[in-house]
């Protein structure tokens, strides 16, 4: 990917932070209907409204089940197929949304032409898929039945426009999938070890704040044209305190490991990915950057991984560690602009590489961590979250000096001087049994609220990941995004692959339970 000089970067992103507010405050002329797809269960699990309940209202979601949900456990010799045929799944939506983009002023005129034109056809491609997964589950033992039922896609109204400040929902971490583990445990566990961070990921700023720009919400900005809007912004100085430092209890395991393993400066990056997509090319339809293991890609096998080069200044650690790239939204194209991930799915914009990255391991509040297993994968927070709702949301978002602020559903406007922030509190409990599960999720777990885990599960060393940004000030920024999420600032996530060799996984495990620091 190319790349420019901080000055540069900043220069051209002031300039276009003044040409996109004026886009927001209303003067770019902007279509009014912003049209756009969405694959997820709705929000809450509820049934998408109805054409009465719409009508006045902006119909600008496609609304589909989200199919991982509503499949049973997915036999080990299935899960192939399985995983591909709901990447194709995710590959209709994202053509489904690029069709009602081409012809989002026609649908305002003619709401039927969606339903004849994309909602249709886009039912029938889902039941096939949904048929052939039936069969590979077949195969291997007993055929689902009334798979056909999650084929169903409607329209509903994006309520979020307008949105009043960050939702809190109940609990776990999750991945691209964004399927629910059913815990509903506490994801703030343990963060505040070490380094200051202290901030509870699912905390809600609570606030309703108005972004402050005086702008109609509804209006598109971005240089791609879907989103985000100023609404998804807020100035992290109007938001009160809300980040708690976990209680450490007597036995807790208070010692911290720390790996470097760069800032993605040689630019790795795709739009595969190998956890839940593996065999797919550009299965997360955004970009990815890539720090750690250098073998990651849709293709990769453990044994690739575990003999791939590594970013990683401790050469024992070759885990992989992954997250959607952040953009300036500065009307400068990269190089994927009419590429897979890039451009072709409406995520444009320069790729901002971090100031910084910290990767720590931190204990459990009440007692002894375990090894992890090697080739463990863990993905948290949701990528369909804006559709999907927040129960597995695990964005958080803040600013240097304001770290005891955090936002779930909005973008931080930093002030001068103050960088942007993400962190990632990833799962910090394992079902001792497998590294992986059919929806990515249920074989780990958050701890519950009194810092133990759940019943059958055991606390490991808990990935803490905090990525900083130098970007202009303002709201000129995203993250890379599924097309019909609108690069929302819920929709953000992390994901890791433990590779750490045996040696080095054993001395972190010691140094977190001696309450030692170590690197």
């Amino acid at each position: 990917m190319r790349r420019t000089s901080r000055k540069k970067r900043s220069t051209l992103a002031n300039r276009a932070i003044a040409a996109s507010a004026a886009l927001i405050l209303g003067g770019g002329g902007l279509v009014a209907v912003n049209v756009y797809a969405s694959a997820g269960e709705g929000p809450s699990g509820s049934s998408p409204p109805t054409r009465t309940q719409n009508a006045g209202r902006q119909l600008s979601t496609i609304d589909c089940p989200e199919a991982v949900n509503g499949l049973p456990e997915v036999p080990d010799e299935a899960r192939g197929e399985v995983d591909r045929e709901l990447a194709a799944m995710d590959t209709q939506i994202t053509d489904a949304y690029q069709q009602f983009a081409d012809r989002k002023e026609q649908i305002a005129r003619d709401p039927g032409l969606a339903e004849n034109a994309v909602l249709g056809p886009l039912r029938s491609k889902r039941t096939a898929s949904l048929d052939r997964i039936g069969i590979a589950i077949g195969r291997a033992g007993e055929r689902p039945a009334g798979l056909e039922s999650l084929a169903g896609c409607s329209l509903r109204a994006d309520d979020s426009r307008g949105g009043n400040g960050g939702g809190r929902g109940d609990g776990n971490g999750g991945g691209d999938g964004g399927q629910d583990d059913g815990q509903g445990q506490d994801q703030g566990q343990n963060q505040g070890q070490d380094g200051g961070q202290g901030q509870d990921p699912g905390q809600d700023p609570g606030q309703g704040q108005d972004p402050g720009q005086g702008e109609d919400p509804g209006q598109d900005q971005g240089q791609g044209g879907n989103g985000p809007v100023a609404a998804d912004f807020v100035d992290i100085q109007s938001v009160q305190p809300n980040a708690d430092r976990p209680r450490q209890r007597r036995g807790a395991s208070r010692g911290t490991f720390t790996t470097d393993c760069g800032r993605n400066e040689n630019g790795k990056f795709n739009p595969d990915n190998v956890i839940v997509a593996p065999g797919v090319s550009n299965g997360a339809h955004h970009m990815h950057d890539y720090i750690g293991n250098q073998a990651n890609d849709a293709f990769a096998s453990d044994d690739d991984l575990a003999n791939g080069a590594t970013t990683c200044r401790n050469q024992g650690d070759r885990s992989t560690y992954y997250w959607p790239v952040l953009r300036l939204q500065n009307g400068q194209d990269e190089n994927d602009v009419d590429a897979d991930g890039g451009g072709r799915d409406q995520n444009v914009g320069e790729i901002q590489t971090p100031s910084q990255v910290t990767l720590k391991f931190v204990g459990s509040p009440v007692g002894r961590v375990t090894a992890m297993p090697r080739f463990l994968r863990i993905i948290t927070g949701d990528a369909k979250a804006f559709t999907n709702g927040d129960a597995n949301a695990n964005a958080s978002w803040s600013c240097t000096g304001f770290e005891d602020r955090q936002l779930k559903d909005k973008y931080p406007i930093c002030p001068e001087g103050s960088q942007v922030v993400r962190t990632f509190a990833f799962q910090n409990c394992w079902d001792g049994q497998n590294t992986d599960s059919a929806n990515h999720r249920t074989h780990v777990a958050f701890a519950q609220g009194n810092g133990r885990c759940p019943s059958g599960f055991r606390a490991v060393p808990q990935l803490v990941q905090r990525i900083v940004y130098d970007v202009p000030p303002g709201p000129g920024f995203a993250v890379d995004s599924f097309p019909e999420q609108l690069h929302k600032p819920i929709t953000d996530h992390g994901d890791f692959i433990n590779v750490f060799d045996d040696r080095l996984m054993n001395k972190m495990v010691r140094c977190i339970n001696d309450g030692r620091r170590c690197r």
